[in-house]
């Protein structure tokens, strides 16, 4: 990312606010430029989610006091539905997520059938992930039936809005509290979705469940296999997508879904960790030489415990090599990894470290090295 660059700005500018407005405008709902003014004028000191809370805001002074009348005029103004012939990689743009927002404010009292059908017209526009949660906290049966026709709905934008609008743990989205038993009937239809879009919302929602019930996860994806409604290549993916937390982890079951058996017989040699001591913001170099004395798939992973500010250590997990070992064939793996300093996200701490070896999720060697 470009030094420099701003999210909100990007999102959220006087194009964006005019682009929104000039689609009420067209519609003859309000004047453009007189929403414009009164969005920009607010608009520069705040961050992102506040922007659009803001324009939501303004939304009121344009739009009818009434709300079944607003929700028309909503309807009149929206932007040509998102290109139907595609099947991933379009979220819509976020300048139509204060139109949520507006429905959350004032539809979510006494007009839930009414907000729902706007929801459902929107997120073919731009996501309603977040918007739909407020209703499902306050009107859950309502909204958990209307999911039932919204997960068959000819609309991979609607369809999606089922599987991602009730995720466990859905980031930057308030909290909900359906249980596994609502939410597994929902996916159990829309795994066998056409779509990526719509099955990488439901791969997002089982790897979300596996933070509290990791066994179930494996056991519906089997399930899924056995029933043989998704294509077997698609659902493959979707299950390395949903259990990409669980193979980090090192969870047997997982690993044995996904075929690499989690008592594989490798020999390591040569494990190196070079240099021994390294400074924050250089770079060290991992070696490994693995032998098998049959063909085994092997997912092999390195380990740093981190040392942290109070002295104690963490494991962060990365990626070192995906592969099928070939019977009595040395496979010689070499990767060099970076200690970013003052990173915005991590922070180094000097100090004894270790450096960890896994493979089909179990530790199988250890060397320790100093970051000064």
């Amino acid at each position: 990312m470009a030094s420099g660059f701003s999210l909100k700005d990007d999102l959220f500018n006087r194009d964006t606010v005019t682009r929104l407005a000039q689609d009420f405008e067209k519609a003859g709902v309000f004047g453009a430029q007189s929403f414009i003014d009164q969005v920009m004028a607010g608009l520069a000191p705040l961050e992102l989610k506040a922007r659009i809370a803001w324009i939501a805001t303004v939304l009121d002074d344009h739009l009818p006091c009434d709300f079944e009348d607003a929700a028309q005029a909503i309807h009149a103004g929206l932007p040509p539905e998102l290109d139907p012939a595609k099947t991933d990689d379009d979220f819509g743009h976020f300048i139509y997520a204060p139109l949520g927002v507006y429905v959350e404010n004032h539809g979510l009292a006494e007009h839930t059938s009414t907000s729902l059908d706007l929801l459902e017209a929107i997120t073919k526009r731009f996501s309603m992930e977040f918007s739909i949660r407020a209703f499902l906290n306050t009107h859950e049966a309502a909204v958990l039936e209307r999911m039932q026709d919204w997960a068959v709905d000819p609309n991979y934008h609607v369809r999606r809005l089922v599987s991602e609008g009730t995720r466990p743990r859905l980031p930057w989205g308030q909290n909900v509290g359906l249980t596994q038993d609502q939410t597994l009937p929902l996916l159990d239809k829309l795994h066998s979705d056409p779509t990526r879009y719509v099955t990488r919302s439901v791969s997002n929602h089982l790897n979300d469940i596996t933070k509290k019930s990791p066994d179930l996860v494996v056991d519906r994806l089997s399930h899924w296999q056995t029933v043989q409604r998704q294509d077997s290549k698609e659902l493959a993916w979707m299950a390395k997508h949903a259990l990409r937390g669980l193979v980090k982890s090192g969870h047997p079951a997982a690993m044995a879904h996904l075929g690499y058996a989690p008592d594989a017989v490798v020999k390591i040699t040569d494990f190196q960790f070079n240099p021994d001591t390294i400074k924050r913001g250089e770079t060290a170099e991992i070696s490994v030489t693995l032998t098998s004395t049959s063909d085994t798939p092997i997912i092999v992973d390195y380990v740093i415990d981190f040392v942290k500010s109070n002295g104690s250590t963490a494991p962060k997990v990365s990626k070192f090599k995906v592969l099928s070992l070939k019977a009595n064939v040395p496979a010689t793996l070499v990767k060099k990894h970076t200690f970013k300093d003052n990173a915005t996200t991590f922070k180094l701490y000097p100090g004894a470290h270790q450096v960890h070896l896994q493979i089909n999720g179990r530790i199988l060697a250890s060397l320790p090295f100093t970051l000064t």
